[in-house]
């Protein structure tokens, strides 16, 4: 299965969650990269483009500005490893809560399945809420709405995955 199609399921089709909980670890784990991978280069877009907040007045020391100019050649590629390191184990820990959370929802719902399924298919409800995180700095709302807005869209989505998941037989 191609990751092109994944992506388009994650955003349009989130039924199709639930099947991609029998796909390979390792066709996940290369999705995973694949989203880390487009949030690192957003990134240091932006970086490079100087839309980061500074956190303090350059102008102001201009021996540091000049020294900054002087390497900026090995600045860009430092910032994409931070940058990539950082994305990749807060959206790892992210699909972990998510997918605990998941554990809890599956039981309560009364469905079967294991903490790596919920895993998988955690890792393609989070699509949006990736992409949402992007585009936040360019929308007029506060991080906390649109946190909360991510969160209530991948607890949707991996409910609405969920109700593909086998019935949890009944034991008498």
């Amino acid at each position: 299965m191609k990751h092109s199609q994944l992506f388009i399921d994650s955003l349009i089709h989130p039924k199709k969650l639930a099947a991609y909980r029998l796909l390979p670890i390792g066709k996940v784990i290369q999705y995973t990269f694949l989203l880390i991978t487009i949030v690192s280069v957003f990134s240091l877009g932006r970086f490079a483009a100087g839309m980061s907040v500074d956190t303090f007045d350059m102008d102001s020391l201009t021996g540091l500005t000049d020294y900054i100019e002087g390497i900026k050649w090995l600045l860009y590629p430092f910032t994409f490893l931070m940058l990539f390191v950082v994305t990749t184990m807060l959206i790892f820990a992210q699909i972990a809560l998510y997918a605990l959370a998941g554990l809890f929802i599956l039981k309560a719902m009364k469905r079967r399945g294991e903490y790596r399924h919920i895993w998988r298919t955690t890792t393609f409800a989070i699509t949006w809420a990736t992409l949402l995180s992007m585009l936040a700095d360019y929308l007029p709302v506060s991080s906390t709405v649109i946190t909360v807005l991510s969160l209530f869209l991948t607890i949707s989505l991996l409910i609405v995955a969920f109700t593909k998941y086998p019935k949890q037989p009944n034991i008498k």
